[in-house]
């Protein structure tokens, strides 16, 4: 694979600008402003990807030598530029969907997007708790930016719900993740939630997460904003959720921690399934 697509782990910014999507199948609209969403969103989860790399890169030397950067296919300087480039393409489209339906929210959204993804690879993430709430952060603000394109009441307030939503079970999985990752995190020398106050109370503040997330879920259909086919599929993702939330609070291994982990992914999917069944 090309270095320079490899590096911007095109998996993950596809999946992230398919947040995009869902909000425009929930609204039933699709427009110039909505492509350019995707766009924005693309290019700055790619540029938030690539600066990672570029800051993480004496770490990477050990644990992932095969990356881009520290094999040297992309020397350091070139892996900076490319993720100023793509932070800038991404601010371009903000800018365009702005000027498109003269509304200045969504360029500032991008504005901030770009802010917190370079201060995260820079210095967030190695912060207990603040790293787990930045990454929960982005994931929702890309459902506040799906409603703030569209631009009208209805899916705003739809849209921040939903983004509610994926903050909290985003920074739940985190926190599970960092109990999987807690071996090799010492190894690093980073200091995650569970290496400083153990993996019981990092459990509990996950637990709790998941089950405020599983209260909220049947909300949207108690608000009419989504009908009977959503709480049918939700309801498969509320178990889920349950389940995880109990194996975690049961158990922190790191086998426990790596399955909770894929199920909450699995479930945040499904959840995403409901979203687009309740539309109809």
């Amino acid at each position: 694979m090309n270095p320079y697509i490899e590096i911007i782990r095109p998996g993950n910014a596809i999946m992230s600008a398919i947040v995009i999507i869902l909000v425009a199948i929930i609204d039933r609209s699709f427009n110039l402003p909505i492509f350019l969403a995707m766009l924005a969103v693309f290019f700055e989860t790619a540029a938030g990807n690539v600066i990672n790399d570029y800051f993480d890169y004496n770490i990477d030397l050990i644990n992932k030598p095969k990356r881009p950067i520290p094999s040297g296919r992309i020397s350091l300087k070139n892996g900076k530029n490319y993720g100023y480039l793509l932070f800038i393409l991404g601010t371009i489209c903000g800018f365009l969907i702005s000027y498109l339906t003269n509304n200045w929210i969504p360029f500032l959204i991008v504005l901030l997007a770009d802010v917190v993804l370079y201060l995260y690879a820079y210095k967030l993430k190695s912060i207990p708790l603040i790293g787990n709430l930045a990454v929960g952060f982005m994931t929702g603000f890309g459902f506040v930016f799906g409603g703030f394109t569209l631009n009208h009441e209805s899916i705003i307030i739809t849209s921040i719900f939903l983004g509610f939503f994926a903050f909290v079970m985003t920074t739940a999985r985190e926190l599970v993740k960092d109990i999987e990752d807690m071996e090799g995190d010492k190894l690093e020398g980073a200091k995650t939630l569970p290496i400083l106050y153990g993996e019981k109370i990092t459990s509990i503040l996950a637990f709790i997460l998941i089950i405020i997330d599983c209260a909220l879920c049947p909300l949207l259909y108690y608000a009419n904003i989504f009908g009977l086919y959503y709480l049918i599929v939700i309801a498969i993702a509320v178990l889920l959720f349950l389940y995880s939330a109990f194996l975690i609070i049961k158990n922190q291994d790191k086998t426990t921690a790596a399955k909770v982990s894929k199920y909450l992914k699995i479930g945040m999917l499904i959840a995403f399934v409901a979203f687009i069944f309740g539309s109809f």
